[in-house]
């Protein structure tokens, strides 16, 4: 029996936090969906281009819940925007926000699927980033 409990937590303070990227070839499956492609060198572009933005991002693990194949964390991430972020260039402004990331484990204890959801708008007025809506929309539903 796999303890995918044991593999979430591995996946969250070995490639999230410690940067760690053999421990990815470990933990994902070649077949696990990433940043435009597929397996653990895909996952890792995608936290090497949010490590780039802010290298001192870590994760907090505020809840996390297995059962069977599936881990379903609810975490809080803290770092400091150092390299650009999007379209937004460095402020280095601290930003705090808080997330929920959906593991599926194949029957080697490997991630075969990851899906995050997180607070993107937060993060984004937290480095400054005004967001006015485009010309023509009220606040009413027509």
């Amino acid at each position: 029996m796999i303890d995918t409990e044991a593999a979430a937590r591995r996946f969250i303070s070995d490639v999230w936090n410690a940067g760690r990227e053999e421990s990815a070839y470990d933990l994902i499956a070649p077949d696990c969906p990433g940043l435009r492609g597929t397996g653990p060198e895909a996952t890792l572009a995608w936290h090497r281009d949010r490590r780039a933005a802010f290298p001192d991002l870590r994760y907090k693990i505020v809840d996390l819940v297995a059962a069977g194949d599936r881990v379903a964390v609810h975490w809080r991430a803290a770092g400091t925007q150092m390299g650009p972020f999007g379209p937004v260039p460095p402020t280095g402004r601290v930003v705090s926000y808080s997330g929920a990331t959906f593991l599926r484990f194949d029957t080697t204890g490997r991630i075969v699927d990851v899906w995050s959801v997180n607070e993107l708008f937060q993060v984004l007025q937290q480095l400054g980033v005004e967001m006015i809506p485009p010309p023509g929309l009220s606040g009413s539903v027509a």
